[in-house]
């Protein structure tokens, strides 16, 4: 059996679990693939493949060409860039692993606070022999807009309350009794923009929330506000937002995600100067990998002896 374990940047997948216990030839390919002929090319001749979240896409067009692959493992219960329909069709058992929430949460508390107090800025300046530079924002009494109040955008507001913040939020079937159940105040979705001093992204990425925030929707957003996203990046129009955050109608946005990904180098988001970006590190924790990896080499073990595992479906 031929496994080859996928995208993982930081080297670390082989120290986190026993894949000896397989008893299998394991590769790890470290960087992306640049194409889909290059991935086809990478991992023909793979039973198994170990894929982290959506950092490589199978669509159909690339499962039809890995004839031999059999098992495709994702990392966490859901992955958008399988098309599992056809790895059924093809004969590929598509399964999942574990999941920690709590990563991408504190994630989006730094980079809320990042934005808020200027801190990249901040240690650029004392790094280069300076001082103080800009003037941060506080958030205690600030108005946290939350779009899409799920399990993670219902703990981010939770933790907002504890900084004195107030919490709104609206999504398409949110209810009024569904968020006051959680502490948060239902508005409609101009409130949520025109509102929020800090309005952070929760939403899964479909047909329904591609462009969700767009240019009518940032340009009802106060100039001293803060977009934060730590979904998926085409939930936001990436040039309206360019056009906000140069044009400066609103004060700034905190970035995890992009709509391509890695970040191509010459992107003009790596140098805004009020954009504070990190590289999809949301769910990138120690803890976390090693419930991916661990559930990963649980799920080949189980494929191997005809056990049952977790199917995506």
């Amino acid at each position: 059996m031929k496994i080859a374990i996928l995208d993982d940047y930081q080297s670390v997948a082989l120290s986190l679990a026993d894949w000896d216990s397989l008893d299998a030839h394991t590769d790890v390919f470290n960087t992306p693939f640049d194409n889909e002929e290059a991935t086809v090319a990478a991992l023909a001749d793979y039973d198994v493949v170990v894929a982290m979240r959506e950092r490589t896409p199978f669509p159909a067009s690339t499962l039809g060409q890995l004839p031999r692959l059999k098992l495709l493992v994702t990392t966490a219960p859901v992955n958008a860039a399988i098309d599992v329909d056809a790895a059924r069709e093809s004969g590929i058992t598509v399964c999942g692993t574990g999941y920690l929430a709590h990563p991408t949460v504190e994630l989006t508390w730094g980079l809320i606070l990042s934005a808020a107090r200027l801190i990249p800025q901040q240690v650029a300046s004392v790094r280069a022999g300076g001082w103080q530079v800009g003037l941060g924002t506080s958030l205690n009494g600030a108005t946290l807009g939350i779009l899409g109040l799920g399990r993670l955008g219902t703990r981010v507001a939770e933790i907002g309350a504890a900084f004195g913040m107030d919490a709104i939020a609206w999504s398409q079937h949110l209810t009024a009794e569904e968020a006051q159940a959680k502490g948060v105040t239902y508005v409609s979705r101009d409130e949520l923009f025109s509102r929020s001093d800090v309005l952070s992204i929760h939403v899964v990425l479909s047909e329904r929330t591609r462009g969700l925030v767009g240019e009518g929707e940032l340009r009802l957003m106060k100039p001293t506000a803060i977009l934060v996203n730590t979904s998926r990046g085409p939930v936001i129009d990436e040039t309206a937002l360019l056009r906000a955050l140069n044009e400066k109608t609103i004060a700034g946005a905190a970035l995890d995600v992009f709509d391509r990904e890695p970040l191509p180098a010459g992107h003009p988001l790596r140098s805004v100067p009020n954009a504070v970006v990190t590289p999809h590190i949301g769910y990138v924790s120690r803890d976390l990998y090693e419930v991916f990896y661990r559930d990963a080499v649980e799920d080949v073990a189980a494929w191997a002896a005809g056990s049952p595992l977790r199917v995506l479906t």
